[in-house]
């Protein structure tokens, strides 16, 4: 069973994910670079926790993905917030418990 604490950092990641993509869609390098872009390189997420937290998102119908090609002319997978993705991260706000980059 997970420990609370790896509990706590998945949630807090599906919340910085969330917040990322509900400004426009993304594929999953753009959203680690802009993850370490706001928390001024305090987070750092890499594949191995990254992907699973997208698929993880994607399960629960708070993101759809579709690919498209991306800036470099290549196929990515493109993450997007769903209806109820964006009801989910109003709740957390709302709630408290929704993870702020340490540079806020």
């Amino acid at each position: 069973m997970p420990s609370p604490v790896s509990q706590s950092r998945k949630a807090r990641l599906d919340m910085l994910i969330l917040q990322i993509v509900s400004l426009e869609p993304a594929h999953g390098y753009g959203i680690a670079q802009r993850l370490e872009q706001i928390s001024q390189s305090v987070v750092q997420v890499n594949q191995g926790s990254l992907y699973p937290a997208l698929h993880r998102l994607e399960q629960k119908k708070w993101l759809r993905a579709e690919w498209k090609q991306s800036e470099t002319g290549r196929e990515a997978k493109f993450y997007a917030l769903t209806p109820a993705g964006r009801k989910q991260l109003a709740e957390e706000k709302v709630s408290g418990q929704g993870f702020r980059a340490p540079c806020s």
